[in-house]
């Protein structure tokens, strides 16, 4: 086992222009709903939030997708949306990222994913989803393959940004990643659930560690234990490299059988929402460019740490995390 030293080197003469990266995954939005709150109901025991705005961002892939936007790469998603109103604001909120929407299939059968959160005086009193998570059906799963097989040779990078919304299927990933290695396009999955079957194929899998050990049932307590379970991980997958991310413990790599450790930079955590979108955006882009899998590594450690930094699911552009990296 290792500890990285990485020497300084120069992300913000990314030429990310030329960077062209997909995106499959679930996609969702994210509502908020911001008021006021002096008085209980006198109708039941609850609170009585007065409404002052609301708000509405794209969440789960479509915060991936943000970030890589931020970053000023060619992106673009696919993925699939009810066919309801919610859907007609996903694409307008895609439209913001220079996404067109030809990527999203429309399910009849679903609602679009969408999160609705009541703040008052800045505390969340509820949150409400709507939303199905059931798998998606045969022919969804066909539509979708064919879509990502013709569009595939525009892009060097496929992100999965998986939520367990029901997109993400065994038949489909395994498509995905048979279709990727004919192109010899890397694949990275940011994995949910305790299945990790389903990602066997996927070049690069980058689960934090509570999702870790419970894939694994592996305790990750120490070094040696961090390092069985990134290989039970490998073992599992079939992958080429293990990225376990560990909150204030860094990062830890796991390549030709060797465990890496690059520590968190991390000064003042505000907020972890989004982290994790962040690192697989940053990995992406970092890769992409040409960089090696450590230097990619250390690249998303310093774009996490300018995100959890903020408040909400945030984004790090180039110029905050060059200052991050002279710090």
């Amino acid at each position: 086992m290792e500890t990285s030293n990485i020497t300084m080197y120069k992300f913000t003469e990314l030429d990310t222009g030329g960077l062209n990266i997909l995106v499959i995954g679930d996609l969702m939005l994210d509502h908020y709903i911001y008021g006021d709150c002096s008085r209980i109901s006198p109708e039941a025991p609850v609170p009585v939030v007065e409404i002052r705005s609301e708000s509405h961002t794209l969440g789960g892939a479509g915060n991936v997708i943000e970030n890589l936007n931020v970053f000023g790469c060619n992106v673009n998603i696919v993925s699939i949306v009810g066919d309801d109103e919610n859907a007609g604001l996903v694409l307008k909120k895609l439209s913001h990222c220079n996404i067109k929407g030809d990527g999203l299939v429309a399910d009849k059968n679903r609602c679009t994913t969408i999160k609705t959160r009541v703040l008052a005086t800045k505390h969340q009193l509820i949150r409400l989803d709507k939303e199905v998570t059931k798998p998606i059906d045969n022919d969804i799963e066909t539509k979708l393959l064919a879509l990502i097989k013709q569009i595939l040779p525009k892009y060097q990078m496929v992100l999965l940004s998986d939520y367990n919304k029901g997109l993400l299927t065994p038949n489909l990933l395994e498509g995905v990643f048979e279709a990727c290695k004919v192109q010899n396009i890397k694949t990275i999955v940011d994995p949910k659930g305790i299945n990790f079957d389903k990602y066997k194929g996927v070049s690069i899998i980058k689960p934090n560690k509570k999702e870790a050990v419970a894939a694994t049932g592996i305790a990750i307590a120490d070094k040696t234990s961090l390092q069985e379970a990134c290989a039970k991980i490998k073992e599992i997958t079939n992958c080429e490299d293990v990225i376990i991310t560990m909150s204030e413990e860094g990062m830890a790599l796991y390549s030709d059988n060797k465990l890496t450790i690059i520590p968190t930079k991390a000064i003042g955590v505000v907020d972890v929402t989004g982290a994790g979108d962040t690192v697989l955006a940053s990995l992406g882009i970092a890769l992409t460019a040409g960089y090696s899998l450590e230097q990619a590594c250390d690249f998303a450690n310093h774009a996490a740490a300018v995100v959890v930094s903020k408040i909400g699911s945030a984004t790090a552009t180039l110029d905050e995390i060059k200052k991050k990296f002279e710090e």
